[in-house]
Parts: C-alpha cells; sequence; structure tokens
C-alpha cells in the first residue's frame, strides 16, 4: 500500500480482537464458481485472489464456501468440509493473503436456493416454495427436523475450524439474500412452531447457534462475521426493526463484523433491482448506507455497507460520516481488479458500470445474468485474462446455458 496515502479508505483498522486490516476497502463476496470436480479450490481461484491481493484490498471474502457438498447453492461452488483437500485450500489461502490482505471465507448452506438438477429434495425451516416465477427452477423444500438443525450447525463450525487451519485469517456467516440462515430470519420462509421459529427470538435462535459454535471451535481472537440483510424487499418478509435487533442481539454476543446488505432471489436489491433508486441514495451511491446510519446509533460493532460505491468521493463521504467502517466492493472488482488502489489513490477516480442485459427482463432474471455475466469475468481474470467490461450479455446467456445443460446432464447420468 501506498504509505503516504492520506484518504480514509487507506487508513488502517484494527478489530476488538487485535486483528488489523491494513486498509478499509473489502472485496464483498461474489460466486466465483470455479471449484473443480470436487468442490476444491483451483488455480483460477489461487489466480484471481492472488491479482486482488496484489491490488491494495484490505480484506478479501471468498465467494460461497458451502458447508454441506450434499447442499449446494451452485454447481460449482467450493466445499470445506472433512472430504476437502486441505492442501488445495492452503494454496488459495497463500495466495489471497499475500500482501498483507486479510482472507475470510465465507461460509454458506444455500436451503431452498438449490436448482432441482442440483438437489431433488432441498431443506429449509419451512416447507415454502421460492416464489416470482423461480418454482420452475427450483423444487418445494422440506423442514428440517430438530436433529437435522443441530448437525447443520455443527457442520458451519466444523467449516470454520477447517477455514482456521489452511490459512483463512477469519470467516463470514452468509445471513443474508435468501440462504438458509436468512430463511430461518424471515417470517415469510420460516413458519414453524417450535423453538426455532414464530417470534424474531426464535427465528434469530439459528444464527445465534451458528456463531456460538463457529467461536467455540475458532477461539477469540479468529475474526468472525456476518453477512445480514438490511431486509428482505418482501412483504410479510425480514424487515429493517428485525434487521436492526438481529444486528444488537449479534454485537451483544460479540460478533466482529456485521456486513450490510439486501434482497433475496425473489427480490434481488443486492444487485440494484430495487429501482429506481432515490435521488438520496443516487447521489450517495451506497444501496444501504442510510439504514448503516440507523444501526450505527444502536451497535459499536464494526459495519461494512456493500453495493453501489463507484467513485473515491462517495467511499470517502461514507467513511467521513462514521456510519460504515468497511467499504464493499463486488461487481467493479469484476471489470476492474484493480479498483481499489485507485480508490484510495486518486480522489478523482470513478467507474461507470451498466447494468448488463439481454433487452428480456424474462432472460436476465431466468439466467441470473445480473450475476452470470460477472462470474464470466472472474473466470476470465483465473484464466490469466483481462475482464471484458462490454462483453456481449447474449455471449454470456449463452455460456450459462451451456454450462447448465452439460451439468445437469452430468446430473442425470450420475
Amino acid at each position: 500500500m501506498n504509505q503516504s496515502v492520506t484518504s480514509r479508505a487507506g487508513a488502517p483498522f484494527t478489530l476488538a480482537n487485535g486483528a488489523v486490516l491494513k486498509n478499509r476497502v473489502a472485496k464483498a463476496a461474489m460466486s466465483e464458481q470455479l471449484a473443480d470436480g470436487r468442490h476444491d479450490p483451483t488455480v483460477r481461484l489461487e489466480r484471481l485472489y492472488r491479482v486482488w491481493a496484489e491490488n491494495d484490498i484490505g480484506l478479501l471474502i471468498s465467494g460461497n464456501v458451502m458447508i454441506d457438498r450434499g447442499h449446494l447453492g451452485e454447481a460449482g461452488n467450493v466445499v470445506l468440509d472433512d472430504g476437502s483437500d486441505l492442501a488445495a485450500f492452503r494454496r488459495w489461502t497463500a495466495a489471497a493473503t499475500a500482501h498483507g490482505t486479510h482472507f475470510w471465507a465465507q461460509l454458506n448452506h444455500p436451503g431452498k436456493q438449490t436448482p432441482k438438477f442440483l438437489t431433488k429434495e432441498p431443506v429449509a425451516p419451512s416447507a415454502i416454495a421460492l416464489g416470482g416465477g423461480l418454482e420452475q427452477t427450483f423444487n418445494t423444500p422440506r423442514a428440517l427436523n430438530e436433529a437435522e438443525i443441530t448437525v447443520l450447525i455443527s457442520k458451519f463450525a466444523r467449516s470454520a475450524q477447517l477455514a482456521k487451519e489452511v490459512g483463512f485469517t477469519g470467516v463470514q456467516i452468509h445471513g443474508a439474500h435468501g440462504y438458509l440462515v436468512s430463511q430461518f430470519l424471515s417470517p415469510l420462509h420460516n413458519q414453524r412452531t417450535d423453538r426455532w421459529g414464530g417470534s424474531l427470538e426464535n427465528r434469530l435462535r439459528f444464527v445465534v447457534a451458528i456463531y456460538r459454535a463457529i467461536r467455540a471451535a475458532v477461539g477469540a481472537d479468529f475474526p468472525v462475521g456476518i453477512k445480514l440483510n438490511s431486509a428482505d424487499f418482501q412483504k410479510g418478509g425480514f424487515s429493517e426493526e428485525e434487521s436492526m435487533d438481529v444486528v444488537q442481539a449479534l454485537a451483544r454476543e460479540g460478533i466482529d463484523m456485521v456486513e450490510i446488505s439486501g434482497g433475496t432471489y425473489e427480490s434481488p436489491a443486492m444487485v440494484g433491482a430495487q429501482q429506481p433508486a432515490k435521488a438520496s441514495t443516487q447521489q450517495r451511491e451506497a444501496y444501504f448506507l442510510a439504514y448503516a446510519e440507523k444501526v450505527r446509533k444502536l451497535v459499536s460493532t464494526p459495519l461494512m455497507v456493500t453495493g453501489g460505491f463507484r467513485s473515491s468521493a462517495g467511499v470517502e463521504a461514507a467513511l467521513a460520516g462514521g456510519a460504515t467502517d468497511f467499504i464493499g466492493l463486488a461487481r467493479p472488482l469484476a471489470v476492474e481488479p484493480g479498483l481499489a488502489s485507485r480508490l484510495i489513490n486518486d480522489p478523482g477516480y470513478r467507474i461507470d458500470m451498466k447494468m448488463p442485459t439481454t433487452g428480456s427482463k424474462l432472460v436476465d432474471h431466468m439466467t441470473f445474468l445480473a450475476i452470470t455475466w460477472y462470474e464470466h469475468q472472474l473466470a476470465r481474470i483465473g484464466d490469466g485474462k483481462r475482464p471484458l467490461p462490454n462483453m456481449n450479455a447474449w455471449r454470456s446467456v449463452a455460456s450459462t446455458l451451456w454450462s447448465l445443460g452439460t451439468l445437469a446432464f452430468a446430473k442425470r447420468r450420475a
């Protein structure tokens, strides 16, 4: 890092447990889909994260690292469990932690958000199907029983323990975007009548139990964070008020960082799909900064806001306001891997991005273009190539459909 930098983004930050992050710029998790056939890290993942580590990022958070290889969100997910190739993980973490960069594993279970071709019988808090047209792609889940919930909590803890062993410098629980932890928190998706559902106190029991189990497994000095929705943006779903209550509960537990995001597959606010944005949001760039300002009044836990940042001025203003301690970047880093360095060192820098589209909202939605287009950029970096910011959206769709068709066929033959 440029030691002469006086920007807020370039300043180091010390967590309560003593871990020091060299600056305030973080790569938020993005789905890479670059695991091998056994769901271990590949050379492409090593190369991708090495490129980011070389470009002044203080914190790298991995894409989905699944805790259960029987339940994947995507075919190319990494899995970290007792069947993993730990040497491959050590190579990945060595590449990503070069240059003093922190590298945290984002631990996840998809719950019902697993495609039909991957999981015939998904599990969830309740047997409620995804809506918004997604019921055509995702099977209705089976409700988890008490024993299965206990096993899943232990699997989160075991994956965290292994993450520490192989060289990750922290872990993040994925509690957002409609995955399993998020499903437990949502009154729309969690309609259980036992101690895991009903009141918010019961619905947050699952994530608190996961945090406690992880903390017991990794110790007090190993960073444990969470990615949490500010809201689900669905009628009857997880609300902003409930989200703030969850943040306060986790703060009391001692969590090291809360990353604020929002939305689900059904209502993908995390990719800017809640349009049109308010003028104040457009001016300040970040999607969830107003929520963070409310949370800051309630807790002193370090906060990270992800979504919408596009300029050095926007980054500096957000940090100066005190609502967030870290700036989370995702999609912009897929097309400009050196973005962090530019935001820190060039006060006038700005990156302009357009949402990729085929011109058909249905095609864009059904192929998750707002995610897959960026996955293809990550694959290029992993192959040692430059990103293609002007990649045709139909090219990305064709590649996605080809991959899905091949994988679905392979799954049927397995």
